[in-house]
């Protein structure tokens, strides 16, 4: 099973982004019981996990709907005290929730991952707004440029929707933009996908197919480009893996995760299955790290 693990923390989504479907198949925003979460934590800790992955559509949003003042800072605060975990992770935040105490939690905690997923969709302001995210490219930005100040060497990633309804191709540089910006170090996007019942399904969409696939390409080149970049910055340190497993691709090397959750495929003796090794990253892939386990 590997020794990680993921945990729910809330159920549902109040946000009605026009292009997802999410808050009318599985309803509001409720949030589990903090006791509930941590007895669960403390269960998988006593079974031997030593990584938690906390999730929900919208985790910044968590206890705004319990009668105990609590946030999701405090609960990830709560998680760490766990014992038997070592790291935490979490996902998904929204750019207009993320806190400044979620932030200085973040990077306070050693046992919270220096791992960020912050999905922008678009860098248009104007396909933004048509998306009802409820934020500005400049204040995501400025979001982005809060997390790196605190934790200059965190791993970003985040989601992108080419193609949404109406977006020209001026809109699309603001996408590109942002990427040259942030420098993420993995990117999940997709070219726009109808959902029957979503706003968005039902906006004008003039913009052909061809110029769509043309974007999305454009974007997994330069994104490409980047990731290697920032893997390639990596070469020669020592890292600290969770051995997760043998490796997906070659059954001959194990592969685990940093903690900003990079891949790395290494040789090593199956007993580390489960374990924390230190590895010396040698070779840089776009998707992948190799390594040699440090004695």
């Amino acid at each position: 099973a590997g020794p990680t693990a993921w945990v729910s923390v809330m159920y549902g989504c109040n946000n009605f982004c026009s292009y997802c479907i999410v808050p009318y198949v599985r309803g509001r925003e409720r949030s589990r019981d903090k006791e509930a979460i941590l007895n669960e934590v403390k269960i998988l800790a006593e079974e031997g996990y030593k990584e938690i992955t906390l999730l929900g559509q919208n985790v910044n949003s968590y206890g705004k709907d319990l009668e105990e003042k609590t946030d999701f800072a405090d609960l990830l605060g709560e998680v760490c005290k766990i014992d038997g975990i070592e790291r935490v992770r979490f996902m998904t935040s929204h750019p207009k929730d993320i806190s400044d105490k979620l932030i200085d939690t973040m990077a306070s905690n050693h046992k919270i991952c220096k791992q960020l997923h912050l999905p922008f969709q678009a860098g248009s302001n104007r396909i933004l707004k048509l998306m009802n995210r409820v934020y500005t490219k400049e204040e995501y930005l400025e979001k982005i440029q809060k997390v790196k100040q605190k934790m200059p060497d965190i791993t970003l990633t985040t989601d992108i929707i080419v193609g949404f309804p109406g977006e020209t191709k001026e809109d699309f540089e603001h996408t590109m933009d942002v990427l040259e910006k942030v420098r993420y170090d993995t990117i999940f996007s997709f070219i726009y996908s109808k959902r029957p019942g979503t706003p968005a399904a039902v906006m004008e969409d003039p913009t052909p197919m061809e110029e769509k696939k043309e974007n999305f390409n454009r974007m997994l080149d330069l994104q490409d480009k980047i990731s290697y970049e920032k893997n390639k910055a990596l070469e020669g340190k020592v890292m600290r893996v969770l051995v997760e497993g043998k490796s997906k691709t070659d059954e001959s090397f194990l592969s685990g995760r940093t903690d900003g959750g990079k891949i790395v495929n290494f040789k090593g003796d199956d007993s580390l299955i489960g374990e924390f090794a230190n590895i010396k990253i040698t070779e840089a892939k776009t998707w992948s790290l190799m390594g040699e386990a440090i004695k």
